[in-house]
């Protein structure tokens, strides 16, 4: 959800700083497809349709297989500037999934915050009464009048200010070795 808002931002603030979205299609992305491949999962893995039939068990495994996957693919591009930004939040997302049994704990507070209700079935976040690593969670919540309202974590944060990073500094024109003395 983050990720969605930092799209814009990023390249906003790409352009604001003299950037060109042209120059996005220099930057080299090492294991892309494994990342896009692990989003796609996730986001079919939470459709009610294959949420109900795969089950908590077998979906809190393929979430953190998944959630493994993009986390792979990401710290294998380090050497991109927002990257180490995004790795964080997507390790601190990771250890809190891990934590809680496949699962990404929030509150009933901030899912009535964000309009949004605790659904049966596999979803991405769910209420645990006493979760592990609490302060990682899914806690805050964007209110239900706001565009795209949802609950996130202090990862989900990192994670959307990495790729406003790194879409804004690859926007920019590539800087010049500087002339040795």
């Amino acid at each position: 959800m983050f990720i969605l808002l930092a799209i814009p931002l990023g390249i906003l603030v790409g352009y604001a700083l003299g950037g060109n979205l042209d120059r996005l299609a220099a930057m080299h992305f090492r294991w892309g497809g494994l990342a896009i491949a692990g989003l796609l999962v996730q986001v079919v893995l939470f459709t009610e349709a294959v949420g109900s039939v795969v089950g908590r068990d077998l979906g809190a495994v393929i979430y953190v297989a998944s959630a493994t996957a993009v986390l792979i693919a990401v710290v294998s591009n380090a050497r991109l500037p927002g990257i180490a930004i995004l790795a964080m939040g997507a390790t601190l997302n990771l250890a809190a999934i891990l934590a809680n049994g496949g699962i990404m704990p929030t509150t009933q507070a901030a899912l009535d915050a964000a309009g949004l209700s605790d659904r049966p079935g596999l979803s991405n976040s769910a209420v645990v009464a006493d979760p592990a690593l609490a302060p990682l969670t899914d806690v805050y919540a964007l209110p239900a009048w706001f565009p795209l309202a949802n609950v996130f974590s202090i990862g989900d944060v990192l994670i959307g200010l990495g790729v406003a990073v790194l879409l804004a500094s690859g926007m920019r024109r590539p800087r010049r070795p500087r002339p040795s003395a």
